[in-house]
């Protein structure tokens, strides 16, 4: 009897820890949408191994539960729609993972967790290396990084040139405030155009701003970068030459790298001198009048009794 329990309460147990385990299904992210389905009234977790924060079309309010919390997004279908696309945006590096979500009345293992896997991950998770691969591997030389000037030039011209979802990665990389006044006379004051600062972003102690600068005159600009007025430590224009105004060449951007913010490294803007209005005085002297009246007056009566 004793032993028939004991068969009985491990078969139970194994059965609980058999429910309890759930595969995960690893997606990996290729810039490309990643298809996700739901079940209605079914909550999906989503494991991004990231802190993000999750956009979504005004067409899922009221349709859609969101909460992300931990590197881990839980979704939740009230009722079925069509598919529709989310974005989890990177808090630390801004960069956004896109979700094509369709919502159904039934779905194959509704509540599978989905794992997102990056850059390789996945090879790495589903198959096996042998010794030989492993040496090669790890013999291989190290891809060299780039200096953090230059890497935070392309990451501001990829944001602001190349489809979002070429942007490469950039841990540590954050936007910030740039602190600028909407244009800027004193960065190239030779030249006839318009900078305008666009936005700023920080890597360490490094931080490059992005500005518009917009042909004014008519005729070409060649862009020297020994005319700009400020302390930089790196400047590229994303273009060497503006058209004449009004043309499609009219306008570029300029990258500039400064040690810290950036409105410490521009030179500040002049403030238009205003001379203090002048007060007009009046002096009123009527006792002084008075008294020379009088004596005119006295002095003619003596001539006129002589």
């Amino acid at each position: 009897m004793m032993r028939k329990t004991l068969r009985n309460l491990t078969a139970l147990c194994c059965t609980v820890i058999a429910c309890n385990v759930q595969a995960e299904l690893l997606m990996k992210w290729q810039r490309l949408p990643l298809p996700i389905d739901l079940q209605v009234e079914k909550e999906r977790v989503i494991l991004v191994d990231k802190n993000v924060k999750v956009g979504y079309p005004k067409a899922l309010e009221g349709k859609i539960r969101l909460q992300s919390t931990g590197g881990a997004v839980y979704l939740k279908a009230l009722e079925p729609f069509p598919t529709a696309r989310l974005q989890f945006k990177d808090v630390l590096t801004n960069e956004i993972i896109l979700l094509d979500v369709t919502a159904k009345e039934k779905v194959v293992n509704p509540q599978e967790t989905i794992r997102l896997i990056y850059e390789g991950k996945l090879e790495n998770q589903s198959g096996s290396l042998n010794q030989d691969e492993e040496a090669t591997e790890e013999n291989l030389p190290a891809s060299p990084q780039l200096p953090v000037p230059a890497a935070l030039t392309r990451y501001a011209a990829q944001m602001l040139y190349a489809p979002l979802r070429t942007v490469e990665p950039a841990p540590g990389i954050r936007r910030i405030a740039h602190g600028l006044p909407s244009k800027i006379t004193t960065l190239l004051p030779a030249y006839p155009v318009t900078a305008t600062p666009l936005m700023s972003w920080q890597l360490g102690d490094y931080v490059v701003t992005a500005v518009r600068l917009q042909n004014r005159g008519t005729s070409r600009l060649e862009l020297d970068p020994r005319e700009l007025q400020g302390r930089f430590y790196a400047a590229t224009f994303q273009h060497h030459w503006l058209g004449r105004f009004g043309s499609t060449e009219d306008t570029t951007t300029l990258y500039l790298v400064t040690e810290g913010r950036p409105n410490q490294a521009i030179i500040p803007e002049s403030k238009k001198y205003v001379p203090p209005k002048k007060v007009k005085r009046t002096k009123i002297v009527v006792k002084k009048v008075i008294e020379q009246t009088r004596s005119a007056t006295a002095e003619e009566a003596q001539n006129e009794s002589q």
